[in-house]
């Protein structure tokens, strides 16, 4: 981070190269579309570049620079205004089958656990995806959210307490013989 506040282009490259794709997944769990995940993935890294002198180490250069995109994402998020369309005037609707990915891995159990997180409040939401698919410790997930690491822990409780209520046997759909 001491290279990239001094401008060292190499140095911010390799960051980009060891971190833009867990920033990119994250950053499409924030928004559905791929291209406003792209452009906020573009503006974190131009934010990166003309911030890194304030990184402090305070938190790993990892957890900084999740938290330098979830501000990204937020900021953008926030001012941009949803795109209404008269479905009578529209060309054509927007194919709603899974892609490719998801037909190969779907599943019950997977189809359940995704709608089950899904369903969570933004803020356990985030917490989880943190920890659990981005492998972020928990002072890590702190620092980029800019919460307690208390709060990351009982966010973590209370999201795995309803993702657990949600998928117990008893809440499972029964089959019929």
């Amino acid at each position: 981070m001491t290279a990239v506040a001094g401008g060292d282009q190499d140095a911010l490259r390799g960051l980009y190269d060891r971190h833009s794709g867990g920033i990119f997944r994250l950053l499409r769990r924030l928004t559905a579309n791929a291209g406003v995940a792209e452009e906020i993935l573009q503006e974190t890294w131009l934010a990166v570049w003309q911030s890194a002198g304030s990184f402090r180490g305070e938190a790993s250069a990892r957890a900084w620079l999740y938290g330098v995109a979830r501000r990204q994402a937020h900021n953008r998020l926030r001012k941009a205004t949803p795109v209404e369309t008269d479905l009578d005037e529209a060309a054509e609707l927007a194919d709603q089958a899974p892609g490719v990915e998801d037909r190969v891995l779907a599943g019950v159990e997977r189809e359940a656990l995704a709608t089950a997180v899904a369903e969570l409040p933004e803020h356990l939401r985030e917490v989880l995806v943190l920890v659990l698919v981005e492998d972020l410790s928990y002072p890590e997930v702190s620092a980029a959210l800019d919460i307690p690491v208390g709060t990351v822990k009982s966010r973590m409780s209370h999201a795995r307490r309803r993702l657990a209520g949600r998928l117990s046997p008893s809440q499972a759909p029964r089959s019929t013989p």
